[in-house]
């Protein structure tokens, strides 16, 4: 059984493809076995996957008709033998002492998973240069470096979101049949496997050492296909559908879901086509209104700025959509809510509000005086 086995699900990825194997194949942790999905890739992603397997028997091919993300991976976990499991995306690279370092530890420490931070990067085209961003799983530095128990932490779902800068045991995934939505593309299916790794996880812990190298040459790409606008609604349902088997770690982790998923549904408003926009904010107004009849929102599981967007979105739809059509987009919503909210914007009304009143006293009075 080797140490860790590492899921590659491939699509479509010559132009970064060798860069990802080399920095897999070249691990300093030899006692590997490295899972490739090609998901009916179109270019020549298929013929290096090939290239790198004659020369190494660590490598095993799936090759199979395009089927979408979840469906890849899942393949992957059923395939996998190692003790741990790791995931790189094919876009993506990692450092050669990446998975020696993480399985050290969580060997050590008898861990369900072990996550570490990470660098986001982009390449810039005319030189090659590498724009690095430091990314921090947790804004606490408490967090770190400590074994901790998710499921009784349901605050550490607002970690950072990523399923590929850690490893998990495999014994731990296969116990609670730990899976990714089967929905199709590739959109958002990390979602709902990230969720059930912390609800059912008794021990983790995070590192704040950065090792994974994220990839986003093309961060703010937009989207404007109508099969790929609610994806995100599709994920937190099936994410929903989980959790609420399990009705203590429901009732545990409710609050944290709907922050979670305001969070995606923002990203989401910012990337989608205009002309989806105002369909989108009516839908997920609706749930939000609903979440808050069902009593499943609380104020203090949402930091001040999100929580002002939030009720902006209950309250007044039209207008929460007219602002994320306007530059700063949703984001600006939230915090123009937040502004209005607040003791001074209120006192300011107040004040000014004063004059215009006794402008109406007058006129009337005048009035009076006339007749």
């Amino acid at each position: 059984m080797a140490k860790v086995s590492i899921i590659i699900p491939t699509y479509n990825v010559e132009m970064y493809l060798v860069e990802c194997m080399e920095s897999v194949v070249r691990q300093t942790l030899k006692d590997i076995e490295i899972i490739c999905i090609n998901d009916g890739s179109t270019d020549s992603s298929l013929e290096i996957l090939k290239r790198y397997a004659e020369k190494d028997d660590r490598i095993i091919i799936v090759d199979k008709e395009n089927g979408g993300y979840g469906i890849a991976m899942n393949i992957g976990l059923e395939k996998a033998t190692g003790e741990y499991i790791g995931i790189v995306e094919p876009d993506d690279f990692v450092p050669i002492n990446m998975y020696e370092d993480l399985y050290e530890i969580a060997k050590e420490n008898n861990l369900d998973f072990v996550k570490a931070d990470f660098y986001r990067f982009k390449r810039n085209d005319n030189n090659g240069n590498m724009e690095l961003t430091y990314n921090h799983l947790s804004d606490d530095a408490g967090n770190y470096n400590k074994v901790f128990n998710p499921s009784q932490t349901p605050a550490a779902v607002n970690y950072i979101m990523n399923t590929w800068s850690g490893i998990y045991k495999r014994e731990f995934l296969e116990e609670y049949g730990i899976r990714h939505n089967e929905t199709p593309g590739a959109s958002f299916q990390d979602n709902g496997f990230f969720f059930q790794t912390f609800a059912f996880a008794k021990r983790a812990m995070i590192i704040n050492k950065p090792y994974y190298m994220n990839r986003r040459d093309n961060p703010n790409s937009s989207v404007h296909s109508r099969d790929k606008v609610y994806c995100v609604n599709v994920e937190y349902d099936y994410i929903r559908e989980i959790l609420t088997e399990h009705p203590q770690v429901w009732e545990r982790f409710k609050y944290v879901y709907w922050r979670k998923k305001y969070s995606n549904y923002v990203f989401t408003l910012n990337r989608i086509g205009n002309e989806y926009k105002k369909e989108y904010v009516d839908c997920i107004s609706k749930e939000f209104k609903r979440a808050e009849q069902l009593g499943e929102l609380r104020q203090d599981a949402f930091p001040v700025t999100q929580w002002s967007g939030v009720q902006f979105l209950i309250k007044d739809p039209e207008g929460y959509y007219r602002l994320c059509t306007a530059p700063g987009g949703a984001a600006a919503a939230a915090e123009i809510e937040k502004i209005k909210n607040s003791n001074s914007y209120k006192l300011g009304f107040a004040l000014t509000s004063i004059p215009r009143k006794i402008k109406k006293k007058l006129k009337a009075l005048k009035k009076k005086l006339k007749k």
